[in-house]
């Protein structure tokens, strides 16, 4: 059975709740990413022969189950992973987490809980990864990465930056051009490789397989690293731990005589910014030799910049992340950024938006290395990206549309006024060889110009309303709506503010704007509906979601208004959410997973099952139940619909009579508790009584009794309503089994995967409407009282305010 991606995550982050406390985010993560990785390479290779890892006797993870409950189970699980290691050469790698620590898992009995508890998480199904044997594998070094990130977000600014954001790392991997070899005599190496995400994507990047070479200088970090490698299938790439690179490169032509530096085919590398201590120890092998000068000893930004030049080979190709400073800043730094100009190494500079890396909020770039074209380049292709984020928590993120436009642009060249240009060499020379990137793009955006003449005599500045041309171009009579010639150069709103709104909604080209929109989703659908109802075994969801979104952005290409990559984001942030999922349970389990239902599995949270999971309830596996009810259990639905409308209303009633006769004298009063509330058993033995006097009641008895009565009518129809919602979850379950294939096509394509996506690309359409509305409003209401206006207004408020004065016996 397919794992889901957002089950695996849920598990593995909950594994994380064990931890938390005893320990901060930078040291736990050793712990469940070791599990993590023993789990994995259990199921994966036990029993195997000739596998990439070796699964001893007494060195699995079924080894580690035996310890729940055992009072050693902390040196137990040590003991495991020691001969997991020894068996694979992994010391120093896979054994940094030491399981008997009572420091930060607990003495005696709260360590055997903790541990327990710990290594139940990883027994889950979702994490039985025996099945997933093949292709598979990538969602297991996914799910790595997924925790990477999020304990890089917990561990803060001192201790994240062992992890690059996997959006960069998926830029750098795209335009570094490994993506274009032949030769399956390729290396790809980073001399700052931190937990390994650069390589990974670099190489997956890759049509063949290549040589990944790695030197990370803090061991438990290089741990990470090797172990991220086993889980994304490319053990044998080699990482090197415990060296820095600048003291003690570990890569060299000869081995032996180790005087050269070995030279690699890409490079790809997020060194850390602005090294102080850079020069410790240093070795130089020639790396800084021949660029007018040398970096500066408390700066390492051009010492990791030329140890990357001098690791090239003759046609290599590079792509590094450096602070923007290394753009601009002048000595040394600006001798050696003009030679390497002058040589015409850089291909590329790429502008990054300020806090993306968990080390540091600055802005940083990417520049991309291209020795093999370098006589012939003719300047430099700039991208600013730096405005394209998305805010995530305290950090900003490129978002899917973001990624995408980058590599786009930058491997095709495209230029964009105000994003993207290629700036000739002659140009760069006049400007000192100064790259700075707002000094060849003004990506600014338009100021926003107060008008003078609009504040002292009144009208809306007509460069302001023909400012917004693209939208009259295509709403050609909206602007005479709303429009009128005020005096030459200046307009004025026909209609009131309240007006306007209405009249841009409600506006029959703005109907027709909505169809066209409506038209090229249709394209889409046409373009995509076959490969969407025939996914077999044989499809890659992610080469799938690849087609999906080139068709997408090929329909709405005609679409004016709209930005056709926030289309793009909204099937990408769609597909990451939950598409993936759906299309990776039809990939290995086929449509007929539409009928499968599963438990959703909670914790107890009191008690002596306190932390253990429970069934708290249960969904479709492809289906959510709302979309069955739906189509097949409308006339129940409207039952409990009904029922809960009469439910409000009596409660309705019922909250009007507590407020009006919970004061004191009211019929109420006495039967308030200690809370303040009504006591209803009270209230309910009273009636009681009530019901069985036989002299006539008297006012207020009769109130208690319509309170008691509705009361009672709202219990009778909340048991009715639950008796029915129980009745059609019954029903709904056992309608899974019996969907036919059509009735699967229907529910999974049209009203799950298709209404979901409409939904969000008509949101862009509304929003349309909703920026027009607004800069309308926003310049009527700044010229709406001219300077002369507001004047007398003054004057009036101040003779006001001396008449009060003066009649207070005031004297100025």
């Amino acid at each position: 059975m397919a794992i889901k991606k957002n089950e695996l995550y849920s598990s593995l982050w909950a594994s994380c709740d064990k931890l938390r406390g005893g320990m901060d985010a930078s040291q736990y993560k050793d712990y469940i990413l070791t599990l993590l990785f023993v789990k994995y390479v259990t199921d994966r290779f036990k029993g195997e022969m000739y596998a990439d890892i070796a699964v001893p006797d007494g060195g699995s993870f079924d080894d580690i189950v035996a310890l729940k409950g055992d009072k050693n189970i902390g040196e137990g699980i040590d003991k495991v992973i020691a001969k997991l290691a020894e068996a694979n050469e992994l010391q120093g790698v896979i054994d940094n987490a030491h399981f008997n620590d009572d420091k930060k898992l607990g003495n005696g009995q709260e360590m055997v809980d903790k541990l327990t508890d710990l290594v139940s998480i990883f027994q889950r199904p979702e994490l039985d990864f025996k099945n997933n044997r093949a292709s598979d594998d990538d969602i297991i070094g996914d799910a790595y990465e997924y925790l990477m990130r999020n304990f890089a977000t917990e561990s803060g600014k001192s201790k994240g930056q062992f992890y690059t954001p996997a959006e960069v790392s998926r830029v750098l991997a795209k335009v570094l051009g490994i993506g274009e070899v032949t030769s399956s005599d390729v290396s790809v190496y980073d001399p700052a490789c931190g937990s390994g995400s650069l390589l990974i994507r670099a190489a997956n990047e890759a049509p063949v397989e290549v040589a990944i070479y790695g030197q990370e200088k803090d061991i438990a970090t290089a741990g990470l690293a090797k172990m991220n490698l086993v889980l994304h299938n490319k053990a044998s790439g080699v990482i090197i731990g415990n060296y820095s690179t600048f003291s003690d490169p570990k890569y060299f032509e000869d081995e032996e005589t180790q005087t050269t530096l070995r030279r690699f085919d890409f490079i790809v590398a997020n060194p850390p910014f602005s090294s102080k201590n850079w020069t410790d120890g240093l070795k130089e092998y020639g790396r800084f030799d021949g660029y007018g000068d040398r970096p500066p000893e408390k700066n390492g930004d051009y010492a990791w910049l030329l140890h990357i030049l001098k690791s090239l080979k003759s046609n290599g190709k590079a792509a590094v992340i450096l602070p923007h400073g290394v753009l601009f800043r002048g000595n040394a730094e600006g001798t050696i950024r003009q030679s390497i100009i002058g040589r015409g190494y850089i291909k590329g500079i790429i502008g990054l938006p300020a806090n993306l890396f968990y080390g540091t909020t600055i802005p940083a770039c990417v520049i991309v290395i291209d020795k093999e074209n370098a006589a012939s380049r003719q300047g430099i292709f700039m991208i600013d990206a730096s405005r394209d984020f998305v805010k995530d928590g305290n950090k900003n993120r490129l978002r899917e549309r973001d990624i995408y436009k980058i590599v786009k642009y930058f491997n095709e060249q495209i230029e964009e006024k105000g994003y993207s240009r290629f700036v000739p060499n002659e140009e760069i020379k006049k400007n000192g060889c100064n790259l700075n990137i707002p000094r060849y793009i003004d990506g600014g955006e338009r100021e926003d110009l107060q008008n003078i003449d609009a504040h002292l005599n009144g009208g809306i500045p007509a460069e302001d309303i023909d400012g917004l041309e693209r939208y009259w171009k295509i709403f050609g009579t909206l602007k005479a709506k709303l429009f009128a010639v005020f005096r030459p150069g200046y307009y004025c709103l026909k209609l009131t503010k309240d007006e306007v709104r209405d009249a841009i909604y409600t506006d029959d080209e703005f109907s027709a704007y909505a169809a066209k929109i409506g038209e090229a989703f249709t394209r889409w659908q046409k373009r995509v509906d076959k490969s969407l109802r025939t996914i077999h075994s044989g499809v890659c969801p992610k080469d799938f979601i690849v087609t999906l979104a080139e068709e997408l952005l090929l329909s709405f290409a005609p679409i004016e208004l709209i930005d056709r990559y926030d289309v793009y984001q909204v099937l990408l942030a769609y597909w990451n959410e939950t598409m993936a999922d759906d299309v990776h349970v039809v990939v290995h389990d086929g449509y007929g997973a539409a009928r499968e239902t599963e438990n959703i599995i909670g914790e107890y949270t009191s008690g002596k099952k306190k932390g253990q999971p429970k069934v708290i309830g249960w969904d479709g596996k492809l289906l959510p139940k709302p979309l069955l009810i739906d189509k097949f259990f409308a006339t129940e639905q409207k039952a409990i619909a009904d029922a809960e409308i009469i439910v409000a209303d009596l409660e309705s009633q019922r909250d009007a009579m507590i407020e009006e006769q919970t004061e004191e004298g009211g019929v109420l009063f006495e039967f308030l508790n200690n809370e303040n509330a009504v006591d209803e058993k009270k209230v309910e033995s009273s009636a009681k009584s009530l019901r069985k006097k036989k002299s006539s009641l008297d006012d207020d008895e009769k109130m208690l009794l319509q309170y008691a009565d509705l009361v009672s009518k709202i219990k009778d129809h909340e048991k009715l309503i639950k008796g029915l919602k129980n009745a059609l979850d019954d029903d709904v379950r056992e309608k899974y089994s019996e969907l036919t294939d059509s009735d699967i096509l229907e529910l999974l394509v049209n009203r799950k995967w298709y209404y979901t996506l409409y939904s969000g690309i008509d949101a862009l359409y509304t929003e349309v409407s909703h920026r027009l509305a607004n800069r309308i409003l926003e310049l009527a209401e700044r010229y709406e009282e001219t300077l002369p206006d507001l004047e007398k207004e003054v004057a009036t408020y101040e003779a006001k305010v001396r008449a009060h004065l003066e009649r207070m016996g005031f004297k100025w």
